[in-house]
């Protein structure tokens, strides 16, 4: 008994054997040499680099720039998550309820997500665009004047918002039309026995079951929030003024455009740990509603 007990215990880890070996490799080793790197100059030519200990972490917070794009960030956090996670649940429960053309629902509402990023953005440079752009075209008839939503301090980062819940709404609707369609239909036919409404089988019954869900459908769409880079580099490039730059973006521009390796890694530090501690936030308050204890 003894020896098949330790046979499946070798079995068991020998299965999760290559799933740790990517994940140190490709995940944990990477932070922690970015880690490493954070607290050394930068190397150029032959100049080799030198420990400066949180002299980076110091440059960082004297830096008006970083806090300038981490507002950004957290608004286009605000913006992003709760407008496209509500559209996506919206979606769901539309396309899962007995509707004519429902097929052609779910591919149109799918589509949006199955669109390359940089594919995507130029759609939206279309729809932008001024005096000639869609949007332009339609205010016109209605005698609107001309617009430039890309390049207002006050529209720059609103107009790449939109196109952030355009995309990942699809997404995460797959999500949710999966959880849906796991609810068994007798809740529905009790709580409708009970005189329950729509509203309050919702509330009551339906959304505490889809718990699980959201809490998955959150934790991706902060990391989401925090990682987009591809459409402002498409799209505004962080102008006008840094108004539309996010946190990843400008990381990316210290990196490989300045080639300050060191203050990059001190910015993706940061970067990990915000997004850990969100996590860790949602985990612990989202927890107790999932399990329902």
């Amino acid at each position: 008994m003894l020896r098949l007990s330790r046979m499946r215990w070798i079995h068991g880890w020998l299965l999760f054997l290559p799933a740790a070996v990517l994940l140190f490799a490709f995940t944990h080793l990477p932070a922690a040499e970015t880690l490493w790197a954070s607290l050394h100059s930068t190397l150029r030519g032959r100049r080799p680099a030198v420990f400066v200990g949180l002299d980076q972490y110091r440059t960082l917070l004297d830096d008006p720039i970083f806090w300038q794009v981490l507002w950004n960030n957290a608004l286009f956090a605000l913006g992003t998550i709760p407008a496209s996670v509500a559209l996506a649940l919206a979606m769901a429960l539309l396309v899962d309820s007995r509707i004519a053309g429902r097929a052609a629902a779910r591919m149109a509402y799918f589509t949006p997500t199955i669109l390359p990023l940089v594919a995507a953005a130029n759609i939206w440079l279309f729809f932008y665009t001024p005096s000639y752009g869609l949007l332009d075209q339609i205010g016109g008839l209605f005698g609107f004047g001309e617009t430039n939503l890309l390049g207002s301090r006050e529209t720059a980062l609103p107009a790449l918002m939109v196109v952030t819940i355009w995309k990942e709404a699809g997404f995460f609707m797959i999500f949710y039309l999966a959880a849906l369609q796991q609810v068994p239909p007798t809740y529905r036919e009790a709580a409708a026995l009970e005189g329950a409404g729509r509203w309050t089988y919702f509330r009551r019954i339906l959304f505490p079951l889809l718990m699980p869900t959201t809490l998955f459908v959150l934790v991706n769409a902060v990391i989401n929030a925090f990682r987009m880079v591809d459409h402002v580099i498409a799209m505004t490039r962080g102008g006008p003024d840094n108004a539309s730059a996010l946190l990843l973006f400008y990381v990316y521009e210290v990196a490989f455009k300045f080639w300050d390796t060191g203050y990059a890694s001190a910015l993706t530090v940061v970067l990990l740990v915000i997004l850990a501690v969100l996590a860790i936030g949602q985990f612990a308050y989202l927890d107790r509603r999932v399990h329902y204890r």
